[in-house]
């Protein structure tokens, strides 16, 4: 990988809806060689995908969290896992060193909601404890990892 395909790495990721054109004029190629660049650092595995940001609130979620997870001794990271993929709240799930297992990220229509999912997951899960932080603001940052 050179510096011309990071410089395009960094502009999809700050706007994956870029015409190869218009990056192709940022890093001085032919839209041409930037969709071969494109498609090689997709091959490659480089480019995982490229996605929307969509607005929670435009689907009527007003309330995300984070919600950290001990597990319990008798549960394991692939049955815990299997469980909190039926529960479409959940829109991400760390596995992580320190006092909790996973860090999750849910996204909520409301309170009630968000105290139904904690639930399921202490009750269906397999969780011993969890700790819940709500999200009240989010600065994206960008970086090399998506936005």
């Amino acid at each position: 990988m050179d510096k011309t395909d990071r410089e395009i790495l960094r502009i999809l990721v700050a706007d994956g809806r870029r015409s190869y054109r218009d990056i192709g004029e940022a890093v001085h190629l032919s839209a041409n060689a930037v969709a071969e660049r494109i498609r090689r650092l997709v091959k490659d595995g480089t480019v995982r995908a490229i996605r929307a940001v969509v607005d929670p609130a435009a689907l009527g979620v007003t309330v995300e969290a984070q919600i950290d997870v001990k597990l319990r001794p008798t549960t394991s990271a692939e049955a815990f896992e299997a469980a909190i993929r039926d529960l479409p709240q959940v829109t991400s799930a760390t596995l992580m060193t320190g006092s909790f297992d996973y860090a999750l990220r849910v996204a909520c229509v409301d309170r009630n909601e968000l105290v139904d999912v904690t639930e399921t997951i202490r009750n269906k899960a397999g969780a011993l404890e969890t700790y819940s932080r709500v999200i009240l603001r989010e600065v994206r940052l960008g970086g090399w990892y998506g936005a």
